[in-house]
């Protein structure tokens, strides 16, 4: 048995079953979650981000979901000085601990750490703000793609706040903003696993769509409707809330809203399979198959 305490991590696309594989394998080690899925956290913001209700959470304790107000920012950054604690204490009283989530800079901080950035200069980024409104998003990413097409490549093109922060950096120091990031190792003071559901596209884009349907049917238009009046907010510069905005603007029926969620979810999954390619220490597992998945932390702990 390695005296190291053992970090579960848990990749995968939107939809491919990551949040039940966490879950029975926490039940199963007899320990418990840490979510990393920066949609999640808020806690208005529950349909619209396919949020575990209690039953999908098997008894397992989830850390970091449902826990930030729609008005609250939090980083990356964030996250991992307030998870590290978390991870600790399970670790003391465990051994082993799940991490789970769809969003890889989250996870990374976590796992890696983050490499501090430059001073900003406030101008930058209220000018691209500024940009944002009288312009929309597409000239921010045409213009991200020409000067730091590594970024424009693995980025979220959907989330405003993300490609307002990259060609802040980009612009404010001359240098692409993939430049200042580079790839750490894992942290040594534990054992990671990573296990990725391996889901084919089809059935994985069926799997999204019946979802988006499932929301749809559970109230999302209702949960939308209720925060319009905090649409400015970065969390809500999401998928499933921005085209829905976009429905109440009437700039689109509500038939096509829908479309345009099920669209870019599909888009989104794409690039969260574009992240977890990128480290070739992922597990690929069919999500069902548990025995698997025990086999590899089994054999990471022994």
């Amino acid at each position: 048995m390695s005296a190291k305490g053992t970090l579960v991590v848990i990749g995968g696309p939107t939809a491919s079953g990551k949040t039940r594989a966490a879950a029975l394998l926490a039940r199963h080690y007899g320990t418990e979650v840490i979510s990393a899925d920066s949609r999640q956290f808020y806690e208005a913001m529950r349909i619209g981000t396919a949020r575990p209700s209690e039953e999908e959470l098997f008894g397992v304790p989830h850390h970091f979901l449902g826990h930030l107000d729609i008005h609250e920012a939090w980083s990356a950054g964030d996250f991992a000085r307030a998870a590290e604690p978390v991870l600790r204490t399970l670790m003391g009283h465990h051994g082993i601990a799940i991490l789970v989530g769809g969003s890889g800079l989250y996870i990374d901080a976590l796992v890696k750490g983050l490499d501090p950035m430059p001073a900003m200069d406030d101008t930058v980024r209220e000018r691209l703000q500024h940009r944002f409104q009288l312009e929309g998003l597409p000239p921010l990413l045409a213009e991200l793609e020409r000067l730091d097409p590594a970024t424009f490549d693995r980025i979220d093109r959907n989330n405003p706040h993300r490609v307002i922060r990259a060609l802040e950096v980009c612009v404010s120091t001359g240098r692409p903003f993939s430049s200042h990031h580079s790839t750490p190792a894992d942290r040594t003071d534990l054992q990671i696993v990573r296990l990725a559901m391996d889901v084919p596209r089809p059935q994985l884009y069926t799997a999204i769509d019946a979802r988006v349907d499932r929301m749809i049917a559970e109230g999302l238009v209702e949960e939308v409707r209720s925060l319009l009046p905090h649409r400015a907010h970065n969390a809500l510069r999401t998928v499933g809330y921005r085209e829905l905005f976009a429905y109440f603007d009437g700039d689109c029926s509500l038939a096509q809203a829908i479309d345009q969620v099920k669209q870019h979810t599909r888009n989104y999954a794409k690039r969260q399979m574009t992240w977890l390619r990128r480290e070739a220490t992922w597990h690929w597992c069919v999500p069902t198959d548990l025995t698997m998945m025990q086999h590899h932390i089994d054999t990471a702990r022994s």
